[in-house]
């Protein structure tokens, strides 16, 4: 397993270099080719590259899904560097969620018949998979369960839910002139951008759990001119689909404040919640798993970020996400697997995905109630 994280987290694989996705795609192929036994489907959507594998005959029943993108840019090798000391695996992407990947690999590759399964590996979702969520949709709508191979919570807890994510732009466009010699011509964008941002900045809901937050604003050309344009971004995290609705009707119904400018809403919801009756039997079925494995009991929770198992869950596909590596440190230098866990969670892994696929009503290609059925 090292040996083959080691492969993948030094193939660099940020999200925007379109050469180095179609790299690493060729690096993962590899990698899962040699464990599986079979060349997976390179899917090409304008420009990026995802690997799907449909193992065995018949119709898909469970998906396995995964990305091979990360945040980190060329050259972050050169700062973090691979290692693996006392037990402790470095380097970019290692955690998020390279990791996964080779979990799956060894899971599936330790099944008696992975007849049923699919992997779907993306190469865009650190971007908020604009060019997979098709793919990755189309998929999940095949099938009756989705696992979700991204990093553990902290401590090795599993993903149950997750909540939606809404992006927006607000731009302003108001009259430029003279800031010294005739400042009243002019309609400042700045200030009408305050007014909008007090407006944004009063729709959270704490209680709900949903947050709306004013991030990057830009606004003017110079310092003696009243600014004509300005536009600021919105990141709306909400834990249920009627606050996401909620929040997007104030958005659309944000009105200018002073004589003479106009708004421009731009963006809405990005990726549904994955709410945790999404999760709810397949933890159980998990729990039931580790349990007959002689594995510790899982551990279940609700995380703010966003990942493809909202899109899973949000076409009706029961998702259980945060099954890949323990650790820590995503996005950050201190990024880390701990390598003592890799077994374990590629035994329940393995053990999840073979249960599920003994449920008669999966078998037959139907959708299933899938607690009180199967090995579990």
């Amino acid at each position: 397993m090292l040996a083959g994280l080691e492969s993948l987290v030094r193939c660099e694989s940020p999200s925007a270099d379109l050469d180095a996705v179609a790299a690493s795609a060729d690096v993962v192929a590899e990698v899962g080719t040699s464990l599986l036994g079979v060349r997976p489907e390179r899917i090409v959507i304008e420009g990026r590259a995802h690997l799907r594998w449909r193992l065995g005959d018949g119709p898909p029943r469970v998906l396995l899904l995964g990305h091979h993108d990360t945040v980190w840019p060329i050259g972050s090798l050169d700062r973090h560097p691979f290692s693996v000391v006392d037990g402790v695996l470095r380097g970019p992407g290692c955690f998020d969620m390279k990791a996964g990947l080779i979990m799956a690999f060894h899971a599936l590759a330790a099944l008696p018949d992975p007849s049923g399964v699919t992997l779907l590996v993306t190469g865009d979702e650190e971007m908020g998979s604009p060019t997979s969520r098709g793919l990755v949709e189309e998929e999940a709508s095949r099938c009756a369960a989705a696992l979700v191979l991204e990093a553990s919570a902290d401590g090795g807890a599993l993903k149950t839910g997750r909540k939606g994510v809404s992006l927006y732009e607000v731009g302003v466009r108001g009259r430029a002139a003279h800031a010294g010699l005739e400042p009243e011509r002019g309609v400042n964008a700045t200030v009408e951008l305050a007014h909008q941002v007090l407006a944004v900045s009063a729709l959270p809901d704490p209680a709900r759990g949903t947050s709306v937050t004013p991030t990057v604003l830009v606004s003017g050309t110079t310092t003696n001119t009243v600014a004509e344009a300005g536009r600021f971004a919105v990141d709306v995290r909400v834990a249920d689909a009627a606050e996401q609705s909620r929040v997007d009707r104030a958005m659309r119904t944000l009105r200018p404040v002073l004589p003479g400018a106009r708004l421009d809403i731009g963006g809405g919801p990005n990726r549904p919640p994955m709410e945790p009756a999404a999760s709810a039997e397949l933890f159980a079925r998990a729990v039931a798993v580790a349990a007959r494995l002689g594995l510790p009991e899982p551990v279940g929770t609700a995380v703010g970020g966003a990942s493809d198992g909202n899109l899973t869950a949000g076409v009706g596909t029961p998702t259980l996400d945060g099954l890949g590596a323990v650790g820590g440190g995503a996005h950050a230098d201190d990024e880390h697997v701990l390598v003592a866990e890799l077994p374990g969670r590629s035994a329940l892994l393995a053990a999840l995905t073979d249960d599920l696929l003994t449920v008669p009503a999966l078998r037959a290609g139907r959708p299933a109630r899938l607690l009180g059925e199967g090995r579990a």
